[in-house]
């Protein structure tokens, strides 16, 4: 697989990440299944997709352990990615941001990954009760401990930025800007897709002009832009696509014509290609310093994403792409 390479340190990882969330948390409890998502993970580093995004909340913590069982044995061949600074309790999250806590949390996300070494370790969120210089400095001391490679921040969720007027990653970029004053921000993970594109206007021309990799989270639109979700189908009540704004029976009904031009692109390419394929091709698209992270549970969808970076879109089709409507949710 092609590679790509994180940050001003060139960590290199493959053009296409894996994101190992679903595997274990937000989607679809029943459908999960520990063996089944095993060897998905095997599939995607049998085709050169290195990157391997989890957290400690993920679960909590079950995710990190069955990344793990894989890490035991192919270590070499995995970049892991993992995040600190969520805490999950009863039906709420909470940030904690004290240093203390960030070096605790690190050795026990090393212990259930079997390894020695976190290649990006990535804030979650920043804890509103403690100074974000403080947290990215224990965050530093553990590279300087070998415990960590290279520091990442994850993009505030700001979707309530878009009633306020705001724009939509300001917050995120007044952080980057004072962590940056203490030690390097390697990569900044953020939504980015066809029908979530706002990273586009300011934080990816951030990324780029300073040499930073950005993750691009749900690339596939939670699964919307593959084309194999139905309308009114309706979800699982642990499933955090039954509290979003953009899937209700009627908003998804009406983002379908999103949809139908991924397909469109999709047949100029072949009958193999797949609306999620050209999905992951448009982010591809945006620049060599980003990497796109689908999550998926299922070896079969791991092996279709990973083979998105075959897909070479034209000028016509990305013109075609920016023209397709934008997304609508429920506060529209």
């Amino acid at each position: 697989m092609e590679r790509r390479t994180i940050g001003a340190g060139a960590l290199a990882v493959g053009a296409v990440g894996l994101g190992c969330m679903p595997m274990s948390w937000a989607y679809s409890g029943s459908r999960q299944r520990g063996d089944e998502s095993v060897r998905a993970v095997h599939r995607a580093l049998d085709l050169g997709v290195t990157l391997l995004d989890t957290a400690d909340m993920y679960g909590p913590f079950t995710n990190e352990l069955l990344l793990g069982r894989v890490l035991k044995e192919r270590r070499a061949e995995a970049f892991v990615s993992t995040k600190v600074g969520l805490l999950v309790g009863d039906q709420h999250i909470v940030a904690n941001g004290r240093p203390g806590y960030v070096r605790r949390a690190c050795d026990a996300s090393l212990r259930r990954l079997q390894t020695d070494v976190i290649d990006l370790y990535q804030l979650h969120r920043a804890d509103p009760e403690v100074p974000v210089e403080e947290t990215w400095g224990a965050m530093a001391e553990l590279v300087q401990a070998g415990k960590v490679r290279a520091l990442g921040l994850c993009a505030l969720g700001a979707r309530g930025g878009r009633r306020s007027g705001a724009r939509l990653h300001d917050a995120t970029l007044r952080q980057l800007r004072r962590v940056q004053q203490v030690f390097p921000v390697s990569a900044v993970q953020a939504e980015l897709s066809v029908w979530s594109p706002e990273a586009l206007e300011a934080l990816l021309p951030w990324c780029e002009a300073r040499g930073v990799g950005f993750l691009a989270a749900m690339p596939l639109g939670n699964g919307f832009l593959t084309g194999t979700l139905t309308p009114g189908e309706g979800f699982e009540p642990d499933d955090v696509r039954a509290r979003h704004p953009r899937f209700t029976a009627e908003m998804m009904a009406a983002n379908q014509p999103i949809v139908a031009g991924l397909r469109r692109v999709a047949r100029r390419h072949g009958e193999e290609v797949t609306a999620a394929q050209v999905a992951l091709a448009w982010v591809l698209s945006r620049g060599r310093h980003v990497v796109p992270v689908p999550g998926t549970k299922r070896e079969r969808w791991a092996a279709e994403n990973a083979d998105a970076v075959d897909v070479r879109l034209t000028a016509q089709d990305l013109g075609e792409l920016g023209l397709l409507p934008a997304a609508q949710g429920s506060w529209d």
